[in-house]
């Protein structure tokens, strides 16, 4: 069975090292940062005076309602039903936010940081390959294993650490108001994953990993597993209780790196069932989420790591099932750099209570799968908006200078997962006006904020793209097959998953990841066959045979436009960028097998999965909202104008390199 793209992870077998060396750098860590504390403040009282005659305000806020789209905002605000969005537009402006091409959530996020176009800071998609193998890899961070071990017998010993390395290029705005002495609370903007390190606090987001390295594996226990389903486990019967052993991390102090287990025991009483697991006992109600579960996985001398989960007990007329969410990095010990100051995750925790990690907090391929239904995902998604909201708060509350950047994902992942109830496809379902709810829920979300900021705060509240149907799938590699761009080992008729089975040799353009067609390229490519000087004529070629392109099958526009990333992008990561970008029409996406560029017999299919809105279409068609209580200038901003917006209203000035342009202006 082949893997979706959330199990492509940054690395795997990393979590014991970290926890290895965690608690010995955050003591050092700690004990530098008590005997440096009075020196940095008197550098930041400094650095700070130069800066706050320039200051236009005291603090700027940063609201990110991801995926929040103008056109369904717009009418519902129209109809009343966003009332403080509509009162922020008339104490301030509201605008349609320009986004990146393409539309995702890794790529605009990292503009709206850095305030430049992404060949200036190197993300292009949530997936890039490895140029000499060709294999997938996760496009914003990359986690490395020790170079060197000591062997004995079977067990293994670091002797160096593992690394983790931010793909992200550029510099974000939080570090150039460090630098000014300008302190900044910045809690889940995507890719943060290591945390940056300057004069601040930050909880990483995307692509922070589960605690299996990937992003993001659930698991399934039944008394009837599916042969061959992934994720799911048998849950074995012996007298009243049942057992089975939960999946963690690999081992990377053995030989072979086994996968360690946590045995449970599933136990029935009369009101509840009693979870038993890294010795501690849960009462778990059926159809109820528990709490978050400690979890402690070990073998013999090695150290532990810690995790932590959530459980829905369901009952059926074949016994009970179990699912646990993706095993979470435990912010009170965590496995690898999570927050900065590492201290950070565990002030939090100690705060407000455990809350989850991962950079894909929401479970939507568990809902994809069958796993999840409708009203358990709607649970889980609004579980992580409260624990989302109380960290958001208390930032507000405690952050009363600077800058304060927090986003809220679940506006995105309801969409992807409803949308097919709002464009009429799933019918006479009680879920019709989930995604207008959630707007309306978004819209308190605001008014909350605005009650809580006073004048001398400036307030955006802004997404990073907006939303469409997804009802038809396109395989990029299927036309390029069919059409003699890419050929196929002899003997296959299609091939596998991330590009299995090409024959490199006779290939001279792919596609993989959620939007991008590259050329295999001479000189980049490990097997490259298109010589520099040819191609532009090829990126010509393609770009006039697939723009506007139709479905075969419905007549209906299935590609709008595709754009040369060269006459999109300017700067030193071109050559790591796609070649091509497929602008989709409304409707249309890369298909699933297309996006894990597979080649398959198809062009077109239908998308039938819970999955039914998206993004990745012609960023033309999803730009993003910007509400601010301040008059906006910019008549189209762009995404690529937040970052030097916040600068500029606290008093420092713009880099040359940074793109972008304040929207705000003063006399």
């Amino acid at each position: 069975m082949t893997l979706p793209l959330a199990y492509v992870g940054p690395g795997t077998g990393f979590a014991f090292l970290g926890s290895f060396l965690s608690l010995f750098l955050s003591v050092l860590a700690g004990l530098a940062s008590l005997f440096l504390w009075p020196f940095r403040a008197l550098r930041r009282a400094f650095l700070r005076r130069k800066t706050s005659a320039r200051a236009r305000v005291k603090r700027v806020v940063f609201l990110g309602l991801d995926g929040f789209d103008p056109r369904i905002a717009e009418r519902l605000m129209d109809e009343g039903k966003l009332p403080n969005l509509a009162r922020l537009k008339q104490l301030g402006a509201y605008r349609r936010l320009a986004t990146t091409y393409p539309a995702l959530s890794p790529v605009a996020w990292s503009t709206f940081s850095t305030g430049v176009n992404p060949a200036r800071h190197n993300i292009f998609d949530f997936l890039n390959r490895d140029l000499h193998t060709y294999a997938p890899t996760l496009a914003a961070a990359r986690v490395s294993p020790p170079r060197r071990y000591l062997s004995l017998g079977r067990l293994r010993l670091p002797l160096s650490s593992p690394t983790v390395e931010m793909r992200r290029k550029s510099e974000p705005f939080w570090k150039i108001l460090g630098r000014h002495g300008i302190s900044s609370t910045i809690l889940r903007v995507p890719v943060t994953f290591p945390p940056d390190e300057f004069p601040g606090r930050q909880l990483s987001a995307m692509p922070t990993p589960d605690l299996l390295g990937t992003q993001g594996t659930y698991s399934f226990f039944t008394t009837r597993p599916a042969a061959e389903a992934e994720n799911t486990y048998p849950l074995t019967r012996h007298n009243s209780s049942y057992h089975a052993h939960l999946p963690g991390p690999a081992d990377p102090f053995h030989e072979n790196h086994p996968s360690l287990t946590l045995p449970f025991t599933l136990t029935p009483s009369t009101n509840s069932w009693t979870l038993e697991i890294s010795g501690a006992a849960y009462s778990l109600r059926p159809n109820e989420y528990s709490p978050w579960v400690h979890l402690r996985f070990h073998q013999g001398p090695t150290p532990a790591v810690h995790g932590l989960a959530r459980f829905l007990l369901r009952l059926d007329a074949s016994g009970p099932t179990l699912y646990a969410t993706p095993i979470q990095i435990d912010p009170e010990h965590p496995a690898l750099p999570i927050s900065h100051p590492r201290s950070f995750s565990i002030y939090l925790a100690k705060l407000l209570g455990s809350y989850s990690t991962a950079g894909l907090a929401e479970d939507t391929w568990a809902m994809n799968d069958g796993v999840l239904d409708e009203d358990a995902f709607l649970a889980q998604a609004s579980s992580i908006q409260r624990e989302r909201e109380a960290m958001f708060f208390s930032a507000l509350d405690r952050t009363r200078s600077g800058a304060v950047a927090c986003v809220f994902d679940s506006s995105d992942r309801i969409q992807h997962m409803f949308f097919r109830h709002m464009d009429g496809r799933a019918r006479n379902s009680h879920h019709r006006d989930t995604i207008e709810h959630m707007y309306q829920d978004m819209d308190r979300l605001a008014g909350e904020t605005m009650r809580r900021i006073g004048p001398d705060t400036a307030l955006f509240v802004l997404s990073d793209h907006g939303f469409q149907s997804f009802r038809r799938g396109v395989n990029l590699n299927a036309w390029l097959h069919r059409h003699g761009y890419l050929a196929l080992q002899p003997g296959l008729s299609e091939g596998s998953d991330y590009l299995g089975g090409i024959d490199w040799s006779r290939t001279r353009a792919y596609s993989l990841g959620l939007g991008g067609i590259y050329l295999n390229r001479k000189g980049r490519e490990a097997q490259g066959l298109v010589e520099p000087d040819h191609a532009a004529a090829l990126r010509a070629e393609l770009i006039a045979a697939l723009s506007g392109l139709r479905d075969e099958e419905t007549g209906d526009l299935a590609i709008r436009r595709v754009y040369s990333t060269a006459a999109l992008y300017d700067g030193p990561y071109l050559d790591a960028a796609p070649d091509l970008v497929a602008g989709y029409a409304e409707g249309y996406r890369v298909s699933w097998d297309g996006a894990k560029g597979r080649v398959t017999s198809r062009i077109f299919e239908n998308n039938d999965k819970a999955w039914s809105g998206d993004h990745c279409v012609d960023p033309a068609l999803v730009p993003g909202v910007l509400f601010s209580n301040l008059p906006i200038e910019a008549g189209s901003p762009g995404i690529e104008d937040m970052a030097p917006t916040a600068l500029h209203l606290l008093g420092v000035p713009r880099p040359a390199w940074m793109e972008g342009q304040s929207v705000i202006r003063f006399a």
